[in-house]
């Protein structure tokens, strides 16, 4: 594509800036599901500065933005995405700084690190805290964004403060008093995750290594990690009788919807929330199928289910 098929006043948005800049750029790739469309710009900022005067420009411009971490939760739509889409994969937003041996425990991490990549390191480090979040497919920044966690534990439980550039190119830095982490969400305003600093613990790092190995083994003897999918596809709900969450896979089991097929996706048969795609599946597929057990669970169970997964859609915000 050229540049005339972004906004208008968009061929000034990446000028003497250092990035690069992927036009009409291919997104499946990018994501675990492995579908959808292209984004009309992919841009990789080389630097927080430079990720600074493009936000500027993008809010100046009414240009939307989005940011592509590990692309593990997420559904591009088959005609693709409007606007910037940014990819922190530069090093300066995937350095980790640890700490030297006799200091504090807190660990500098970029927003675009790679969380398996980050538990590793710290872990051999000797620090703990951040195995409970073994096998969660995530970038630091994302991560953080959501809350990511399960049984185990949760990223919030080790945040100490974040470093957010606003939408509109300003700076912030975020004290962990000042954030509030709940099931899947965090309060930080709108903007990209540029750093984080987390409190670890001095910890031993074959007590660690041992404690990743089980965490991992629950985690594949319940879900179908083989398979095409973007995990749990919907948020566990919260039961209004008792106020505890209640497992979404278990109520979609329940509505008798594990197998259902549309197109070339289908409901796992091992786990009901994991919508799992084959060959030739569509994000069309995906999207309707996760629809329809949404429906379906409510009209069978009487409990509404919320995605967990995003769905990128031209258009929308």
């Amino acid at each position: 594509m050229t540049m005339a098929a972004m906004p208008e006043g968009s061929s000034t948005l990446f000028a003497d800036l250092d990035v690069e800049v992927e036009l009409d750029a291919p997104l499946a790739k990018h994501t675990w599901y492995g579908i959808g469309g292209h984004a009309d710009a992919l841009v990789h900022p080389r630097s927080e500065e430079a990720l600074c005067t493009l936000l500027r420009r993008c809010a100046r411009t009414s240009t939307p933005v989005r940011v592509l971490g590990a692309g593990a939760n997420l559904l591009v739509d088959d005609r693709g995405i409007d606007g910037v889409v940014l990819k922190l994969d530069a090093p300066c937003f995937n350095a980790l700084e640890l700490p030297a041996e006799g200091e504090a425990t807190v660990a500098r991490v970029g927003g675009g690190r790679d969380l398996a990549k980050t538990i590793h390191d710290t872990t051999r480090a000797s620090l703990g805290g951040l195995e409970p979040l073994i096998g969660v497919p995530a970038t630091i920044g994302g991560a953080i964004r959501m809350n990511a966690g399960g049984k185990y534990g949760e990223i919030g439980d080790v945040v100490h403060s974040v470093g957010l550039v606003t939408w509109e190119g300003e700076r912030r830095t975020y004290l962990r008093d000042a954030i509030r982490f709940s099931y899947r969400h965090t309060d930080l305003p709108p903007g990209v995750v540029s750093w984080a600093i987390l409190a670890l613990r001095p910890a031993d790092p074959v007590a660690l290594q041992q404690r990743k190995k089980e965490i991992s083994a629950y985690k594949a003897s319940v879900q179908p990690l083989a398979a095409h999918s973007a995990g749990c596809m919907f948020r566990n709900p919260v039961d209004p009788a008792t106020g505890e969450r209640m497992s979404a896979g278990l109520l979609i089991d329940r509505a008798g919807l594990k197998g259902t097929r549309i197109g070339g996706a289908s409901v796992s048969d091992r786990h009901g929330n994991f919508i799992v795609v084959e060959p030739g599946a569509r994000a069309a597929d995906v999207m309707e199928l996760a629809a329809k057990v949404a429906d379906e669970t409510f009209a069978r169970t009487g409990v509404r289910l919320e995605r967990e997964v995003v769905f990128w859609r031209r258009g929308e915000p």
